[in-house]
């Protein structure tokens, strides 16, 4: 019985995370970005990343705070397992549902930061603790990035400028459907909107209300994560990295699906592998400052699991590029290999560990 109430609870989670993300948070935020001018590229690599990766990183932070950090795994485990979806079902269910042709300069860019995210992971999980230092290269590698992205027009000559972000593109087209589910979701998104207002005017008052929502639909998915392991006497960390990291990936899944039947693949492609620098830099390195400063020592990583998916991180975008490289365009088959490497890789975290 716990183990259905566990599940149907995670379940609902993520579906209030996903409409509340979706239509109110990255809403309320691309208002916050055309308010403060902050150009496309920068706005699509921080706030936009922001918002849909924001239950990643909540769940990272109260997987910290909660039971004096000892479900912190939970949160780490969340955020690896999201970038592995994000490259390999993300990238290849747009590849199938169409073809992508890829803006080359932006990829490589985008590539680059991800295998130099993954490179500190594995260094600071290298001796099982995080210390404020650590976490701090994780905050400037990011500065550093966003720092490329405001200067990036000086480097594109012929113009290949940055897709973008996915998501809003999705929302329009999310409106317009039809169906019993989407009939539903329609009703509970009004009734969300009462507290929230709407998000393109009252877009401070959506931003703030979302967060404290967002945080609070975290708390219960860490919380009855542990209690769907505890029941079936497995690590908290292979929920983290197969359930919930799906499950908070699902909607930007469902957002590129949709711009890669627009013949916009290149957008989905580049917004996983930005996504996944935001959720390892920020995700992680701002959770693990924040507590390190209120409570100071240093945090303990049980690498035990996590340490060989992140291996695994370097594996999946060498394999992504080696595709891309090849005429510069992810074809239905190499998306169809990225769904398969994904589905082996979660046998394998399930049934070897």
């Amino acid at each position: 019985m716990n183990i259905l109430i566990s599940i149907t609870i995670m379940a609902l989670a993520v579906y209030f995370l996903a409409i509340i993300t979706d239509e109110y948070f990255i809403v309320s935020l691309d208002q916050i970005s055309q308010r403060f001018k902050i150009p496309n590229n920068v706005a699509g690599a921080s706030l936009m990343a922001m918002g849909s990766s924001a239950p990643e990183l909540f769940i990272a932070l109260l997987a910290l705070i909660m039971a004096d950090g000892s479900h912190s795994d939970v949160g780490i485990g969340t955020i690896v397992g999201s970038a592995i979806f994000n490259i390999l079902v993300i990238t290849g269910a747009s590849a199938i549902a169409r073809p992508a042709n890829i803006t080359w300069r932006v990829v490589v860019r985008d590539i680059v930061m991800y295998v130099m995210s993954v490179a500190l992971l594995i260094l600071v999980f290298s001796n099982g603790e995080i210390v404020l230092w650590e976490a701090a290269l994780f905050l400037v590698l990011y500065a550093v990035y966003i720092v490329i992205l405001f200067n990036w027009e000086a480097f594109e000559p012929n113009g290949e400028g940055d897709p973008i972000p996915v998501v809003t593109e999705e929302i329009d087209v999310e409106r317009e459907r039809t169906g019993l589910f989407f009939r539903i979701t329609k009703q509970v998104s009004r009734i969300i909107g009462f507290f929230m207002g709407d998000p393109e005017k009252s877009y401070w008052r959506a931003f703030a209300v979302s967060i404290a929502l967002i945080a609070f639909l975290s708390y219960f998915l860490v919380e009855y994560a542990v209690v769907f392991a505890e029941e079936l006497h497995i690590s908290p960390v292979i929920v983290a990295l197969t359930l919930l990291a799906a499950g908070t990936s699902v909607p930007d899944l469902f957002a590129s699906v949709i711009v890669a039947k627009e013949g916009r693949g290149d957008m989905a492609v580049a917004n996983a592998v930005g996504s996944n620098v935001f959720d390892i830099l920020i995700g992680l390195g701002l959770p693990w400052m924040l507590v390190l400063i209120v409570q100071g020592g240093v945090i303990e990583v049980g690498t035990e699991g996590l340490l060989t998916s992140t291996f695994l991180l370097v594996g999946t975008v060498v394999l992504l590029f080696v595709f891309l490289a090849t005429g510069r365009k992810l074809s239905r088959w190499e998306g169809v290999v990225l769904i398969l490497v994904y589905v082996a890789y979660v046998l394998w975290v399930w049934f070897a560990n």
